[in-house]
């Protein structure tokens, strides 16, 4: 701890990268862990099944049954990890925040430079008319949700298996990992593509890297800093002090999202 809080302290330009484990602390279960909803069987069917774009389009009723019982966690509040890493972003020392994860739990907790690779559930979209919907409006939907304007298949906004990631969002991503002066991976056992690859736009040598996760990542052997533990313990626990005013990123939207 008392190194991860040395490279926090000196470092100017964090990028942030992570994945379900921050969002344990917050009651939503992992996907890959022994317990996680991939360990799950529902009959003949996996998660990843009915979790893809072919099984979207084929079975729409059994998706959405689906998506609401596992995938919709509207009553869970931003953890400590959230918490400390909108703290930093604040202080001008955490220039880009990518997560892999679709519960929106970042934002809630006043984070605004992320990239959401896999989307978000509070982003729904009309299929036909382009009407949006947010996530309050889908939870109140029985069966298909359909749209008020046209009547067309409301469609949640997030990446099902067999789509490709936003290349706006991807780039972007790429970009602020490319050009950090250090960066921590947490909550991710890297091995979802092409998210995990995204890891070799870090350039390294001298500009450290970090690693929280309990299981072991293919990314270990080369980090500076690994620790096993609780992503939201182990966040919390840091002190967080304003980087030099003339470090700062220049602008409300400098090092995340001016590609818009």
């Amino acid at each position: 701890m008392q190194t991860l809080q040395e490279i926090v302290d000196r470092c100017k330009r964090i990028a942030f990268f992570g994945g379900a484990g921050v969002s344990t602390a917050s009651g939503i279960p992992d996907f890959r862990g022994k317990d996680g909803l991939y360990a799950q069987r529902f009959g003949a069917l996996t998660p990843e099944m009915m979790l893809s774009a072919s099984f979207f389009y084929l079975h729409p009723d059994v998706f959405f049954d689906f998506y609401r019982a596992f995938m919709l966690h509207p009553d869970a509040q931003p953890n400590a990890a959230h918490e400390k890493l909108a703290e930093l972003e604040r202080a001008g020392r955490l220039s880009a925040l990518i997560t892999q994860n679709i519960d929106g739990l970042h934002r809630a907790a006043g984070s605004r430079l992320v990239y959401e690779l896999h989307g978000s559930v509070h982003e729904n979209v009309c299929m036909d008319c382009g009407r949006r919907y947010d996530l309050a409006w889908l939870l109140g939907t029985q069966g298909v949700p359909r749209c008020e304007d046209c009547g067309g298949i409301v469609k949640p906004g997030v990446v099902l298996y067999g789509e490709g990631l936003d290349p706006h969002v991807c780039a972007g991503a790429c970009r602020e990992i490319a050009r950090c002066d250090a960066l921590i991976v947490a909550g991710t056992s890297l091995t979802v593509e092409p998210a995990a690859s995204f890891l070799a736009y870090f350039p390294g040598g001298t500009r450290p890297l970090v690693i929280i996760n309990r299981e072991e990542t293919p990314a270990d052997a080369r980090a500076t800093l690994v620790l096993r533990g609780d992503v939201a313990e182990v966040l919390g626990s840091l002190n967080v002090t304003p980087a030099p005013a003339c470090a700062r990123p220049a602008g409300p939207f400098a090092g995340g999202r001016e590609w818009l």
